[in-house]
């Protein structure tokens, strides 16, 4: 209990940062200086200004200097980026796998809120969190399928759980830009964005490949139910409309990822 009150903490100072990235990144700015400023006004915020959840609660979601209404997204990202270290250690306990779905965590929260309000998938979250996702694998160990049928001859585990968390990747990474191709050439037109193929590989290589094509599905089935009724209640042309799969991409994966490895693992493993 006091592991996961701690970790949801410290997942309320990341969320804080990871507002950050969500900003500037798209911006091609440094999420290192300035120091946070306001996007309005551009004024310095002060540090008791800059408490996750506190401060948009005390300053009832508005700038001290300006008055200009912050978005709900910064205390959004900082209360579901606690919850997810919150769990991760609840139902998993002090140990590497929490770890990784806290990284996991975060790293999807800041795509799907970064995709929704840019359409802009950085790099440093999908190619940095693939190879994040492959260096977790050696420490914390993948079931394995096709790998395991492949490299037969091969008994260690961590070695298995690398070459499924590769494999997972570029198979699904691939796939989804067939799949892409496939629709421009037939359409004329950009269906997916490069952003989602290196993104679904980032979940191949967290997830595995059984996992990942999970999140797949429900990503695809979220992102076709929403989008036509988003495109219908607004009266958008469902024909140029830009739906962002990333964030369908990334609610798809944090619900695999939560349900099924840490909420399941952790009542098994109790």
């Amino acid at each position: 209990m006091i592991e996961a009150c701690l970790a949801a903490l410290a997942g309320l100072l990341i969320g804080s940062f990871l507002n950050v990235c969500i900003y500037r990144l798209p911006r091609d700015l440094s999420v290192i200086r300035p120091r946070s400023f306001c996007p309005e006004c551009e004024r310095t915020i002060p540090w008791y200004d800059n408490i996750p959840l506190i401060s948009f609660l005390v300053l009832r979601g508005r700038c001290r200097k300006c008055g200009a209404r912050i978005a709900v997204r910064y205390p959004a990202v900082e209360f579901l980026t606690a919850a997810a270290f919150f769990a991760s250690f609840w139902f998993l306990g002090l140990s590497a796998a929490a770890v990784k779905f806290c990284v996991l965590g975060a790293i999807l929260i800041t795509l799907v809120f970064s995709d929704l309000e840019e359409r802009i998938l950085p790099d440093e979250f999908t190619i940095g969190g693939a190879v994040l996702g492959v260096v977790f694998a050696f420490f914390v160990p993948l079931d394995w399928g096709i790998v395991g049928f492949l490299l037969h001859g091969v008994s260690n585990q961590a070695i298995l759980s690398v070459g499924e968390s590769i494999f997972a990747a570029v198979f699904c990474s691939g796939s989804l830009w067939l799949v892409g191709t496939i629709y421009q050439k037939l359409r004329h037109r950009e269906g997916l964005g490069f952003g989602d193929v290196k993104m679904v590989g980032m979940i191949g290589a967290f997830l595995g490949l059984e996992a990942a094509l999970l999140a797949l599905i429900v990503a695809s089935l979220l992102g076709a139910a929403i989008g036509l009724c988003y495109i219908w209640f607004t009266g958008k042309d469902a024909s140029t409309y830009e739906l962002p799969f990333g964030s369908f991409l990334g609610i798809g994966a944090l619900g695999v990822a939560f349900v099924l490895d840490v909420i399941r693992v952790g009542h098994l493993g109790s």
